[in-house]
């Protein structure tokens, strides 16, 4: 098992913090949070995206993937959505993230027509994520919160540069269990992200193990050399405690429950 961790939990502090934190305390990866105002961002320009591969490199810590926002099943036009998605596709490449993590963001409306919707377009970005050595994964997530969901779109596309990102929180919300979500998203898992939660009416992070998440039956389902990342949503519950001081105990208690 390879452990990571979301820079979300570390918002708008510069790279090298978070990769001096990872690299004391035990984590092998970064998820790379794509957003305005952070150090990656969807307007960073090369010089920027250099130094940033050059930092991973140096600190070695793995640019796991790009954590960007895009919702691939939103309703609207076909044509920006792709073109905002090859633009990800390139900043990851150019940091090295082996990943391209997405939203489903579908709404409301009838699920099938979400479903298409996604599906083409991925489809249409697919054979440039394969040319850039980049996976878009699919996060568990909003309008497709359980692993049977995301599975059923990503069914659609079956193109080896698209699969799923298992996100333990949601699939649990969804009331799926473990062994359920894996067997949904096995032939498409690119990686898992854990947190934990005091219950679905309490979302604020805690350290890993003080909540409610299945977590270990989680993990004893995974392949032996799979990637585990932390996300810890610290920009939306400022009253939660910083991620800093959690990062030690955190990779010890992953490290324990295999």
């Amino acid at each position: 098992m390879r452990l990571a961790f979301s820079t979300l939990g570390l918002p708008r502090l510069p790279l090298t913090t978070a990769l001096r934190l990872a690299a004391a305390h035990g984590w092998q990866g970064l998820e790379l949070r794509c957003a305005p105002g952070e150090p990656v961002h969807p307007a960073m320009p090369a010089a920027e995206r250099r130094h940033a591969r050059e930092a991973l490199a140096a600190f070695g810590i793995a640019p796991l993937a790009l954590a960007g926002y895009l919702g691939i099943a939103a309703p609207g036009a076909d044509e920006p959505l792709v073109r905002a998605l090859c633009g990800q596709l390139r900043l990851a490449a150019d940091l090295g993230a082996r990943h391209l993590r997405v939203f489903p963001q579908g709404g409301n409306g009838p699920a099938e027509e979400a479903d298409h919707r996604a599906a083409r377009r991925l489809a249409a970005a697919a054979d440039t994520a394969q040319r850039l050595g980049v996976r878009i994964l699919l996060e568990t997530h909003d309008s497709h919160r359980g692993g049977r969901d995301a599975a059923r779109l990503l069914q659609l596309v079956a193109h080896p540069a698209v699969g799923a990102l298992w996100d333990l929180m949601h699939t649990h919300l969804a009331g799926e269990q473990p062994v359920e979500t894996f067997a949904a998203l096995a032939p498409h898992l690119g990686y898992v992200q854990v947190k934990d939660i005091a219950g679905p009416q309490d979302l604020t992070p805690l350290p890993l193990g003080a909540g409610v998440l299945p977590i270990a039956e989680c993990l004893r389902l995974l392949p032996a050399d799979c990637w585990v990342s932390w996300e810890y949503e610290a920009p939306w519950f400022p009253d939660a405690a910083p991620l800093a001081p959690l990062l030690g105990p955190g990779a010890r208690h992953l490290a324990r429950l295999r």
